[in-house]
């Protein structure tokens, strides 16, 4: 059953009531917490009622890889908050990706897309080859390569936006009317930013995939994925594609991640809100050459992102100092390995901060020369801000400039009262309790894993304590 038999929500909702309100109507007995039905099959009243069913010329639910009632209150909301027509849940963004080219596309089509796209998409992209559907990649902010690689045949455009890693961000409105003029449509992938932050089919574009397991969970539980956009492709095509080859939203994930919507408005909020902090705490930070992050200023894309956007969003890269591609690759590890507080992962979309050097993990499948011409540096490090206290994120990365044998000013830097202070920001001090800016108390009890010299015995509620 797709979302679209159901009768959608106040059209004056606003997007944060949207995530919490919109969903299937309450059973007989009146829950208030929207229902989990762990169930396979649903039982029919007589076989006139079954043959209808399986006839679909009656609504209704029959088998569970067909629809289930808690995946419909996922799709629901999903589509609300997207401003669509309809949703299908998949088993995961990957599955989601799979079946929206191969609903739209047959051996002997072709599709354009993004070179800066996610490693696991890059890789389908050759699948998909084997069943010929050929695959053209371009530089993602590069309008003139797309209308170059378009072709009579082309049947899709395919953009991820911002990027993954590198957080490029796509002219959505400009790449639609490529598309569109030549009978082509485009899919977005927004799983980086959620609907909270953007909403692709506003900008032009034709369907939305969506990685739930990212931002729209929140907190890094469940696998999950979506296709969003108008009743005909979706319900019509998607979801008889996902119905039958199996990549079904189970019903368990799809209520894990209905609970995390819940929230979605806020927490969008509050990543982006942090990790506009992080950037440019980072972009001083002597062991980092670059920051990329679209909120920023200098970001190639930054016009154009707040155009686009509610923020610049949750995720960030940066470009840490090094020789050679070795020496890049060694110290963007140790600056890694000497986080203790945020997780070493290449998940993201969580409350807890990830880390990971995506040229060996999340992109190490891609042929090197292809990573090299989409920028992905051995230099480069991705960063998913979680909502831990910023302040208490700059301090595990703060090791960083030992962690890479940074000398002289660049190490000072960490070693220095007023360039601390300067780097975690006045407000921090500010803030504490004590307002001494003791130097030999501050810094050992901020930073405790790198200076072991505060003692061990003393209470932890004697020492000043940054951002309460």
């Amino acid at each position: 059953m797709s979302t679209s038999s159901r009768s959608g929500p106040p059209a004056q909702w606003h997007p944060e009531t949207l995530a919490i309100r919109t969903g299937l109507a309450r059973t007989a007995y009146q829950e208030h917490s929207e229902p989990l039905f762990l169930t396979s099959s649903f039982v029919f009243e007589n076989a006139a009622q079954a043959a209808a069913r399986f006839g679909n010329t009656e609504a209704g639910f029959m088998y569970s890889r067909a629809g289930n009632p808690t995946v419909a209150a996922f799709q629901q909301r999903l589509a609300a908050l997207e401003g669509a027509e309809s949703c299908v849940g998949a088993a995961s963004g990957m599955a989601a990706i799979v079946a929206s080219i191969m609903s739209l596309c047959s051996a002997g089509d072709h599709l354009v897309a993004a070179r800066e796209v996610f490693g696991a998409t890059m890789q389908l992209f050759g699948i998909l080859r084997r069943f010929g559907i050929e695959t053209t990649t371009v530089p993602l902010t590069d309008a003139q390569a797309w209308r170059d690689a378009m072709r009579p045949n082309t049947k899709l455009l395919f953009v991820e936006s911002p990027s993954n890693p590198l957080t490029q961000v796509a002219d959505i409105g400009a790449l639609s009317e490529i598309a569109h003029a030549q009978g082509a449509r485009l899919i977005v992938d927004n799983c980086f930013c959620s609907p909270a932050v953007q909403r692709p089919l506003a900008l032009g574009a034709d369907l939305v995939v969506h990685s739930a397991t990212k931002y729209l969970d929140g907190q890094g539980r469940v696998l999950g994925g979506a296709v969003v956009g108008d009743r005909a492709t979706v319900d019509d095509l998607v979801l008889p594609f996902l119905r039958t080859t199996g990549g079904v939203l189970s019903p368990f994930n799809a209520w894990v991640v209905l609970k995390g919507m819940e929230t979605l408005n806020i927490r969008m909020a509050e990543h982006g809100r942090q990790a506009m902090q992080l950037a440019q705490w980072l972009r001083e930070h002597p062991a980092v050459s670059r920051v990329h992050y679209p909120g920023l200023a200098d970001h190639p894309q930054h016009a154009l992102a707040m155009r686009q956007q509610r923020s610049g969003g949750p995720l960030l890269s940066f470009e840490v100092v090094g020789e050679g591609e070795a020496g890049q690759r060694a110290n963007a590890w140790r600056l890694i390995d000497a986080c203790q507080m945020i997780s070493i992962t290449a998940n993201l979309g969580d409350v807890r901060s990830t880390i990971t050097h995506p040229a060996s993990t999340t992109h190490a499948r891609v042929d090197a020369q292809a990573r090299r011409e989409a920028g992905l540096r051995e230099s480069l490090v991705r960063l998913a801000v979680g909502l831990e206290n910023p302040l208490d994120i700059q301090a595990d990365l703060a090791s960083g400039p030992r962690a890479v044998g940074l000398s002289g000013t660049g190490a000072q830097a960490w070693h220095d009262p007023e360039r601390f202070y300067a780097l975690i920001g006045d407000q921090a001090c500010r803030d504490c309790p004590s307002r001494s800016r003791d130097w030999p108390r501050c810094l050992p009890w901020y930073l405790p894993r790198r200076h072991r010299s505060w003692p061990q015995d003393r209470p932890r509620s004697s020492a000043p304590v940054f951002g309460k």
